[in-house]
C-alpha cells in the first residue's frame, strides 16, 4: 500500500513510529506537511497539490493534524475523502472531537458520564453558572485550548468568579466544569484503535499540579482499567466516529467520567507505559480496512 501521513514534523516521535512501522510491513510511506498541501476544488476532477507536484495513488491517509491547524488540515484530509484515498480517521469526526463543546454535547446525547459542565456568554450569569456546576473548586477550560494550556483551577468562588470575568472580558468562550476532588490530579488515557482498547495507562500529575497531561510534567503508568472504563471509552471514540483515538477518563465515585476524546493521541507516553507496539497495530487497522472511497461521509458535506 502507499500510505501518506499527515503531520507537520517528521521527526516526531509518532510520526516516525507510524512510518517505521508502514515500512517494516512492507508499505510505501510519505509524510507530507500539511500547511504545504494545496488543492484543487473542481467537481470534475478534485486534486491535491505538494510543492508542484500533484499527489496521486494513495490507498490511506494517517492524519496528525495538531490542534492549532485544525481548520486547515481537514480541509485537506477532506479533499483526499473526496478522491477516494481512505483516511484513518475522517475529517468530520476530527472536527468533531477538536470542538470541546460540541463533542460534550454528543456524548451527553449518548448518555455518556461527564462531569458536570457548563457554557454561558453573559458575565452576569456567572454566579448561578457556577452554582449549576456543584459550587466551588471549579475548572475553568479555553475551549481553544490543548496539552492542558489553558485549564485553571478555581478553588474558591471569588477566583472562579474574577478567572471567569477575565475570559469573558477578552471575548473568549470557556467551560465552567466541577471539580472532581477523587482524581487527586490523575486520568485515565485510553487508546482506541477500531472497536477495541488496545492499551490504557494512568497519568499522574505532579506535586502541587492538578492537570496531568505528560507535557505538564505528568508521569505515566501501566493501569488496569473496569469493564466499565472500557465500555466507556469505546463508546466515547465511536460517538466521534473516530477509529484511532485518545480518550480520558475521570475515576470518580459516580464512575468513569469522559473527559475528552483526542483524535491525534500521541505514542510515546502510551507505547513507553505499556510496553506496546501501537505503531504497528495502526498500520494492521489499516490493512484490514483501507478501501478506495470507503468514507462515511463522502458527499454529505
Amino acid at each position: 500500500m502507499k500510505i501518506a501521513v499527515l503531520s507537520r514534523n517528521a521527526k516526531l516521535y509518532s510520526t516516525r513510529r507510524l512510518v517505521e512501522a508502514a515500512k517494516t510491513r512492507g508499505h510505501e510511506v510519505r509524510v507530507l506537511d500539511v500547511l504545504r498541501c494545496y488543492m484543487n476544488i473542481a467537481s470534475h476532477r478534485p486534486s491535491i497539490h505538494y510543492k508542484g507536484e500533484d499527489l496521486t495513488g494513495f490507498d490511506a491517509v494517517i492524519p496528525r493534524i495538531g490542534a492549532s491547524v485544525t481548520f486547515y488540515g481537514t480541509a485537506v484530509l477532506r479533499q483526499f475523502e473526496m478522491i477516494g484515498v481512505y483516511p484513518l480517521s475522517e475529517s468530520v469526526a476530527i472536527t468533531r472531537s477538536r470542538d470541546k463543546l460540541r463533542s460534550l454535547q454528543l456524548l451527553a446525547r449518548k448518555g455518556i458520564g461527564l462531569p458536570v459542565t457548563g457554557f454561558a456568554h453573559a458575565p452576569d450569569e456567572i454566579d448561578d453558572l457556577i452554582k449549576m456546576v456543584g459550587g466551588a473548586p471549579v475548572v475553568i477550560k479555553l475551549l481553544e485550548g490543548t496539552q492542558g494550556i489553558g485549564v485553571v483551577l478555581a478553588e474558591n468562588k471569588k477566583a472562579a468568579q474574577s478567572v471567569i470575568e477575565a475570559f469573558m472580558g477578552l471575548k473568549t468562550h470557556i467551560l465552567v466544569q466541577e471539580f472532581i476532588k477523587e482524581t487527586a490530579g490523575s486520568d485515565i488515557r485510553c487508546f482506541i484503535i477500531g472497536d477495541k482498547v488496545v492499551a490504557a495507562m494512568k497519568r499522574q500529575a505532579p506535586e502541587g499540579e492538578f492537570r496531568s497531561n505528560l507535557h505538564r510534567g505528568g508521569s505515566a503508568s501501566l493501569v488496569r482499567i473496569t469493564p466499565e472504563e472500557r465500555s466507556t471509552a469505546i463508546r466515547a471514540a465511536q460517538t466521534m466516529g473516530l477509529n484511532v483515538a485518545g480518550v480520558d477518563i475521570l475515576r470518580s465515585n459516580h464512575g468513569p467520567l469522559v473527559m475528552e476524546v483526542n483524535s491525534s493521541p500521541g505514542l510515546e507516553g502510551i507505547e513507553s507505559a505499556t510496553g506496546k507496539d501501537i505503531a504497528t497495530k495502526v498500520i494492521e487497522f489499516i490493512e484490514k480496512n483501507a478501501t478506495r472511497g470507503r468514507t462515511r461521509t463522502r458527499g454529505k458535506g
